[in-house]
């Protein structure tokens, strides 16, 4: 679900912390994917308006019985994380491990909208319009046990690193971030941000063809543009409504932020409110108003779902080595042709693809060759060339060999995330 709201208020109050890139400028970076969540968007996106045909990458439309076998989350995670490797980006997904205790009571109500969702399905089948089967369809997509084995093993094949998460992967994902073993998180849930992720990349598992550009959300930049710490950057996500807690009744996104801007933590915003509900009960019991407005649950544990974004359960960054390595394009062709029903040809041309990116010695990035230097002051007028200087100047040659070098990044190059 991410963060209720939290993009629209980044978007008004702080537009520097957000970038938009096409994928070849995202060359040289190293990015620790969402798995779960790509895996949702690669089961979803071959549903037509029937909600059950689907089409494979060749746009070869299949037959409802071919969805399981052909495997579409197989086939997002085989053709676009090739695309990912051309363009010079080194993913590592991240899949997650048990959900914490809090999120129990969220995930209880999704499988309960997912039932409905059925129901209202086999219904639309019979009097709705295709618009209303495929949204119920796709309210009914679940990524299961199966669908992270098969994609954990498709990715081992083709040299790509994963991590299982002990718990959130969008968390696992932030850590490895912040440890520096890559440049950003990417994942469509604007949570990572809550968990500390410095760099959030957004819609990098997007179809090619929906043209939709990568979206990279800065954090430091986002605390500026809203005015606050991360300790009040969580609450204000607490509050907008998270996967641990639904949001408060009639506090929405512009008055949540003023709510945290005024009282400066949370536990004073839910002080306040709570005072306020009183008042107008007690009001209401007089007679005077009647009752509505906000409504603060009695059991709303806001702390506990800080505790869990300010310490989430992961593996902690320095335990972790992400390694690429050259593809199995004979394993690919087992698991991927003769058992999944993939086009033996592509399969084998993605492969190669694959060893020719992983091990091609990348160009290194602009901005990882230059720092800023402190001004010195003006120097001393140039003394007159001595006689041990004249002659064939030697070392002053060696000297600017090595200026060069340094400029042009030919000589020893810092180690990229």
């Amino acid at each position: 679900m991410g963060i209720k709201g939290l993009t629209a208020l980044l978007v008004e109050h702080a537009p520097k912390a957000i970038q938009e890139h096409e994928i070849k400028t995202l060359f040289g970076r190293k990015v620790a994917i969402d798995a779960s969540m790509s895996i949702y968007q690669f089961l979803i996106a071959v549903r037509q308006k029937d909600g059950e045909l689907l089409t494979n990458e060749a746009g070869e439309t299949t037959s409802p019985k071919a969805f399981i076998s052909f495997a579409s989350h197989l086939m997002g995670f085989f053709y676009r994380t090739i695309r990912m490797v051309e363009n010079g980006i080194k993913p590592a997904y991240v899949f997650d491990g048990k959900p914490p205790e809090l999120k129990a009571g969220v995930l209880s109500k999704r499988l309960e909208r997912r039932e409905e969702a059925k129901e209202e399905g086999e219904e639309a089948k019979e009097t709705g319009t295709t618009e209303d089967m495929d949204r119920f369809s796709r309210r009914t997509v679940k990524v299961t046990r199966e669908h992270n084995e098969e994609c954990r093993k498709l990715l081992g094949l083709m040299g790509i690193p994963f991590v299982v998460a002990p718990s959130e992967a969008e968390a696992q994902c932030a850590e490895l971030a912040r440890g520096g073993k890559v440049y950003a998180a990417g994942s469509e849930d604007m949570d990572t941000l809550t968990f500390s992720a410095p760099i959030l990349y957004r819609h990098l598992t997007f179809s090619e063809a929906r043209k939709t550009p990568i979206s990279e959300i800065n954090l430091e930049k986002a605390l500026e543009g809203l005015e606050m710490d991360m300790s009040q950057f969580i609450d204000l996500c607490i509050l907008l409504g998270c996967d641990y807690l639904e949001p408060i009744k009639g506090v929405g996104p512009k008055s949540a932020l003023k709510l945290i801007r005024e009282y400066g933590s949370l536990g004073k915003v839910v002080k306040h409110l709570r005072e306020k509900m009183a008042e107008k009960e007690e009001a209401a019991e007089e007679g005077k108003k009647k009752k509505g407005g906000v409504h603060v649950p009695e059991e709303w544990p806001w702390e506990a779902a800080k505790e869990v974004f300010q310490k989430p359960d992961v593996t902690p960054a320095d335990q972790l080595e992400l390694e690429w390595k050259s593809p199995d394009i004979e394993g690919l062709v087992d698991f991927l042709v003769k058992d999944k029903g993939f086009n033996e040809e592509r399969v084998r041309k993605g492969a190669e693809k694959l060893a020719k990116f992983l091990n091609a010695k990348q160009q290194g990035r602009l901005d990882g060759f230059f720092t800023a230097k402190p001004k010195t002051s003006p120097k001393k007028e140039k003394e007159k060339p001595t006689e041990k200087s004249k002659g064939k100047g030697t070392k002053r040659k060696a000297d600017d060999k090595e200026d060069k070098k340094a400029a042009t990044g030919s000589s020893k190059k810092p180690k990229k995330k």
